[in-house]
């Protein structure tokens, strides 16, 4: 079962709460369960997705930065 991606980080970190939260209850029969299980995973992926892409983001402006000091002082690699 492949659900569609969330609309964003934050909205799968919600529906994984929800999720939790009804496995929680011990409610949901065997087949429930299992597809529960499945799309929490899945959002897990995604979230790890997202998170890995804004950590690389962060590491190119850390980058873009210290290129900029290095240029502003003279000493920019060649």
């Amino acid at each position: 079962m492949t659900t569609a991606a969330p609309a964003s980080y934050e909205a799968a970190v919600d529906r994984i709460e929800e999720i939790i939260k009804q496995l929680d209850t011990g409610q949901p029969g065997l087949r429930e369960t299992l597809d529960l299980c499945r799309e929490g995973r899945e959002l897990i992926e995604y979230a790890a997705t997202e998170l890995e892409a804004v950590g690389k983001g962060l590491e190119e402006l850390r980058l873009d930065e210290l290129i900029a000091r290095l240029e502003a002082a003279g000493q920019a690699p060649r």
